[in-house]
């Protein structure tokens, strides 16, 4: 059955094309993942903090480049596009930003992001949300962008503020993490904002 409204974003838009490394001002860079970073991610995951808010374990450096290769597969099927976040000068780890659940012809995807803890408090995480979310609107031609985190999690409730995202409302008891159900916070912009 055919749609009555062309796709938003056409399929391909990704796919057939490298992965871009993207500027994110003040000395920060987004590109994409190297098998290189397995160590640093798997150390990322070693923060209590950051396990705080993820549902997910890094067990291993093994693990880790397991996950990389998913995130670049994750970009030639055009469901996901991750990126490392970088000091541009040395290239150090300092997080991930990344469009989770792509929905290219409705032109709309999931802002997910996390910072190593010594980059924390220095803007970072705004910095990239930022960056990815220009390129998703101006680039690619995305439509929406939500961006959800627990509640209770403020530190992200900041960023999505600082990065132009509104508070749309609470999804109840939607993410089952390490200490039970949490309600979650929905944010998002839309192209135009």
């Amino acid at each position: 059955m055919p749609y009555l409204t062309s796709p938003v974003v056409a399929p391909g838009a990704l796919a057939r094309r490298p992965q871009p490394t993207v500027p994110a001002g003040s000395g920060l860079l987004l590109r994409p993942w190297r098998a290189a970073d397995a160590p640093a991610v798997h150390a990322a995951f070693q923060d209590p903090v950051l396990r705080q808010w993820h549902i997910r374990s890094c067990d291993s450096a093994d693990e880790a480049a397991g996950w990389i290769a998913q995130w670049e597969q994750g970009w030639a099927d055009e469901r996901e596009a991750q990126w490392a976040v970088v000091d541009e000068s040395t290239d150090e780890l300092l997080g991930r930003v990344a469009l989770r659940q792509i929905l290219l012809g409705d032109g709309v995807a999931e802002v997910a992001y996390w910072t190593v803890a010594r980059a924390r408090g220095r803007g970072v995480a705004v910095r990239a949300t930022a960056a990815v979310t220009h390129w998703a609107f101006e680039e690619i031609g995305f439509h929406r962008l939500e961006l959800t985190h627990a509640t209770a999690n403020e530190a992200s409730c900041r960023v999505a503020g600082k990065a132009g995202f509104a508070l749309e409302g609470t999804k109840r008891s939607a993410l089952n993490h390490q200490d039970g159900w949490h309600d979650m916070h929905l944010h998002a912009r839309v192209r135009g904002d």
